[in-house]
């Protein structure tokens, strides 16, 4: 299979590499001596190419490499094409990709199937990373089945609506504090044109089961709807999961952004930067962004609870965190970048040299508590919070469900289930069939998922 083209950055200099070399000769991992048959000074690693990632992607060089002396060779991708490569390395068992950005989607799925290779031993010998401190909605959606752990957090990450404050104030319009998605509308049609290019809302219309599918989902959930009942049965067709898809689409198709159907997370965040979308619902993880000193609209945006509509609450849970692949040859160093980049030390690091809006955070106790952190992140960081402890991936909607997720199914086969919806769903976006003739379609794809598991 050939394997996607990604941006690959050697991240070294030479004063490194010669540490990193004299630490080689002087083998600490030879064959018998350790976990593996070697350890080199230098690893390689996977990841999305977010901003908060390519953040630390800068970062690297001169506070990881000039501490350990470790090299890192980093290749990022965009999400969608980032999953298929880390799916298909790790189950060929390359070790080509020492660690690699896995979501909770995956974690437990890759670990079952023997993947990775389960971070306890490390942490029980590392006394600094403070296992304890992760949140424990994290730690479990990382977990395998056997309660070993898989994966540590990069950032956590709940949904929720933001707004731009002042558009909102010059209209004379109010945010309700747990606004209903039937108020959002009204909202998106009134602030559509409040500024020269500006439209209601942004909302993820780019193919994916981690990007359109994601938000979807959760309005599926809190209009009544679901993917699978309790019995396995595929639910696309029935009220609950249309009135939101219809709902969902218009809403996009009316107020949305330009080009919809090509726009995902990164576009979004660009447009609501950019002052072109009064709305935007997505992961908290946004607000860090907006709120960076750098941004144009720091200071002008609101956060409220995501949307609903018969459910309490309708964020969803993710998360993107380190994995390492079992077939690594580098575990050690491995191990040594995963506790920084998951670390709170590299928090610290993100607050002095970018603003401490912009840590990554969603994934540490001790990150709410920090009075830096609390000053800088105001606006959002206790709409945030509560959105990732309300998340009940047991519970998220109205009936009860087969198996576990918000914004997915957590089922190996959602991805490709996901992304075949997505793609009939973002076709009526473009006008090209209705919403309704797209479900009839992801309808019989369901239902084939469905099926195997009535069999098991």
């Amino acid at each position: 299979m050939s394997i996607p083209r990604g941006r690959t950055v050697r991240i070294a200099a030479a004063a490194v590499l010669a540490a990193g070399v004299l630490a080689a000769c002087g083998g600490s991992g030879g064959p018998g001596g350790g976990e593996t048959p070697r350890d080199d000074k230098a690893i390689t690693v996977l990841m999305v190419d977010n901003p908060q990632m390519l953040r630390l992607q800068k970062l690297t060089a001169k506070h990881f490499t000039g501490r350990t002396g470790i090299e890192v060779d980093f290749t990022t991708l965009p999400e969608n094409e980032v999953r298929g490569l880390i799916s298909q390395d790790f189950a060929n068992q390359t070790g080509r990709y020492d660690v690699a950005t896995i979501s909770n989607y995956e974690a437990r799925n890759y670990a079952g199937k023997g993947w990775l290779r389960p971070l306890d031993s490390y942490i029980s010998k590392d006394e600094s990373f403070d296992q304890s401190d992760i949140l424990l909605p994290m730690q479990l959606s990382l977990s395998g089945a056997n309660g070993k752990v898989y994966a540590e957090p990069f950032y956590g990450e709940s949904s929720m609506l933001m707004y731009r404050k002042d558009v909102f104030a010059r209209l004379g319009l109010e945010m309700p504090a747990n606004p209903s998605w039937r108020q959002v509308s009204r909202l998106a049609q009134r602030t559509d044109g409040a500024e020269a290019g500006m439209r209601g809302i942004c909302l993820r219309g780019l193919p994916g089961w981690s990007e359109m599918i994601a938000p979807l989902t959760t309005l599926v959930n809190t209009f009544g709807g679901t993917w699978f009942d309790k019995d396995w049965n595929a639910r696309l067709t029935s009220p609950g999961f249309t009135q939101a898809a219809e709902f969902y689409v218009g809403l996009v198709r009316e107020h949305g952004e330009s080009r919809a159907a090509q726009a995902g997370y990164a576009e979004c965040l660009s447009t609501m930067r950019d002052g072109k979308s009064a709305m935007w619902y997505d992961t908290t993880a946004g607000a860090g962004s907006l709120e960076a000193d750098t941004s144009p609209v720091k200071g002008k945006v609101g956060y409220v609870p995501a949307p609903v509509e018969k459910t309490e609450s309708a964020g969803w849970l993710h998360t993107w965190a380190w994995s390492m692949q079992k077939a690594s040859q580098n575990t050690r160093s491995a191990w040594k970048f995963i506790s920084w980049a998951s670390g709170k030390d590299y928090e610290r690091l993100v607050g002095e040299t970018s603003g401490w809006a912009d840590v990554p955070a969603g994934k540490r106790a001790s990150t709410y508590e920090n009075p830096e952190y609390k000053r800088a992140a105001k606006a959002f960081h206790k709409v945030s919070r509560d959105a990732i402890r309300n998340a009940d991936p047991r519970d998220p909607g109205v009936q009860q469900r087969p198996t576990l997720g918000i914004q997915f199914v957590a089922i190996p086969e959602f991805s490709e289930l996901g992304g075949k919806v997505s793609r009939e769903l973002s076709a009526a976006i473009e006008g090209e069939q209705s919403v309704k003739t797209a479900l009839r379609k992801a309808q019989k794809d369901a239902q084939e998922v469905g099926d195997t598991y009535k069999r098991r």
